[in-house]
């Protein structure tokens, strides 16, 4: 008997050591799970109520859906809604829902669903990040269950689009309050546990309108902040995917291993050097143009992300047709920045703080840029700090000098006419007008003339300090199925991911 029960517990050991994906064979042989790798760990589940791009990584259309959704190209395709049509006048949106809908707790999704999503958007209380994207809003009717017409206040050429982002997902009243430790949507998979600092478990969901589509039984995301530590669990098997990775220079380890697979794509993160323009001297044209002459962005693209992005000059995407290229406005001179510095009052340069996010990005620019800053007189002080007190000290309240950060958010340029009210500081009139202006525009030709405007007022008055843009750099077991290759928006889409046969 002893010598059975040692064969037992040798058996269970060598069965805990097996990666989970040896567990989740069915016998077709084909895999039903799969296990991703994240570097940031959402502050909640709930996307309607933070501006974290780790919450819709995990539950963008994943677990929650839009009217709208944007696929992998960028496009807008049918979510919720199957159908629409919008009026000669630009004004009025008329949905057709798809019948038959359940949310993952049974109940079933109708027109008043949407309403009352939109109207807590809308709230004087909401705590929606992009509070803005129903500003537009003047009416929202519910003939039938299926149907909901929008009536805007003013034309807005992008509402279709930012009605299939995560903020603008719909949500039940009865779960609404909830959704942040016990996430309730319509999408394919449901909520099923947080080890907090570890991982997030999806399900497949029963409710789910067709099933037949989703190939996966469960979704594990791994929570891995260390660089070295997602190579290791890639190639020990631990995990199947790293959407993101972020120790790029890593990935000659993968090139000739025909296990994995390398996407190398675009995303829509803008990474930008914050300055706090309440403070001095940031507030100083020149101080900051000095900044911008002291900083070399092709050397912080080749040193943080080993030759992978690419330098901006303002904050627009460059593979998007209406980007203009500034990035000669400001041009890499220690020289002319120390001369703009003296011009300033400064000829002995000044201190100041660096606060960085965990991403390699911003700890590995960080310590680059301050070498740069200090060859010019400008002594910075690096901060490393957690995605949490980011979100509190720096975005919520303020306290910063410089901050690094990706704005990963698609077509964002218009956080900059957020005045005081947003964590840059920068308030022009004449930028938010601008803004005013191509919201209501419709015309796509307008609308690149004015982008390319709107490109260049911030380039030239430096509203953060523009250094490149982030790219997409992937690898996932090779076997693994329809991953993302780019970004248009934050989210680790498994929708349409399935195991080779």
């Amino acid at each position: 008997m002893a010598d059975i029960r040692k064969t037992l517990a040798r058996a269970l050991a060598a069965l805990l050591l097996l990666p989970a994906a040896a567990l989740a064979q069915p016998q077709s042989g084909i895999r039903t799970d799969a296990v991703v790798a994240l570097t940031l760990e959402p502050p909640h589940l709930d996307p309607t109520a933070g501006a974290a791009a780790a919450i819709d990584e995990i539950t963008y259309h994943n677990v929650f859906e839009g009217l709208t959704r944007i696929d992998e190209t960028g496009a807008v395709v049918p979510g919720l809604a199957e159908s629409w049509t919008v009026s000669d006048d630009g004004l009025v949106y008329s949905f057709t829902l798809r019948d038959g809908v359940q949310f993952h707790d049974g109940t079933m999704f109708d027109s008043a669903d949407v309403e009352f999503s939109f109207e807590r958007a809308m709230a004087e209380d909401s705590v929606n990040a992009q509070k803005q994207y129903f500003d537009a809003i003047a009416e929202i009717e519910t003939p039938s269950p299926t149907e909901v017409v929008i009536t805007l206040a003013e034309p807005d050429g992008l509402f279709l689009f930012n009605m299939g982002q995560g903020d603008a997902v719909i949500v039940a009243p009865e779960t609404a309050e909830t959704n942040k430790t016990d996430p309730v949507g319509t999408g394919p998979f449901r909520f099923d546990r947080w080890l907090q600092g570890d991982r997030i478990v999806l399900a497949k969901a029963d409710t789910y309108r067709d099933p037949d589509a989703i190939a996966l039984d469960q979704v594990t995301f791994r929570i891995i902040a260390d660089p070295p530590a997602q190579i290791a669990a890639l190639l020990a098997g631990d995990v199947d995917a790293v959407p993101n990775i972020g120790a790029p220079e890593a990935l000659g380890a993968f090139e000739n291993d025909p296990r994995f697979a390398i996407d190398v794509g675009t995303t829509e993160g803008e990474t930008v050097m914050a300055v706090n323009w309440r403070r001095e001297p940031f507030d100083d044209p020149l101080v900051r143009q000095a900044i911008m002459h002291a900083i070399d962005r092709q050397a912080i693209v080749e040193g943080a992300q080993f030759g992978f992005g690419t330098p901006i000059g303002s904050h627009f995407a460059p593979h998007n047709p209406a980007y203009v290229d500034l990035t000669g406005l400001y041009p890499h001179d220690p020289d002319r920045a120390r001369e703009l510095l003296a011009e300033a009052g400064y000829p002995d340069g000044f201190s100041a703080t660096l606060k960085l996010p965990p991403p390699s990005y911003a700890r590995r620019g960080g310590e680059i840029i301050q070498a740069q800053l200090g060859r010019v007189g400008i002594e910075v002080t690096l901060e490393p700090i957690e995605w949490a007190q980011w979100l509190d000290q720096v975005f919520g309240n303020n306290d910063y000098d410089m901050t690094i950060v990706s704005h990963v958010e698609p077509m964002d340029i218009g956080i900059y006419a957020r005045g005081l009210d947003y964590y840059f500081g920068y308030d022009n009139p004449a930028f938010t007008d601008l803004i005013d202006r191509l919201d209501a525009t419709t015309n796509e030709a307008e609308r690149t003339a004015l982008y390319q405007e709107a490109q260049t007022i911030l380039g030239e008055d430096l509203a953060a300090i523009f250094l490149f843009q982030l790219a997409k750099v992937g690898v996932h077991d090779a076997d693994l199925l329809g991953m993302w290759k780019n970004t248009p928006v934050p989210a680790v889409d498994m929708t349409d991911v399935r195991w080779a046969e």
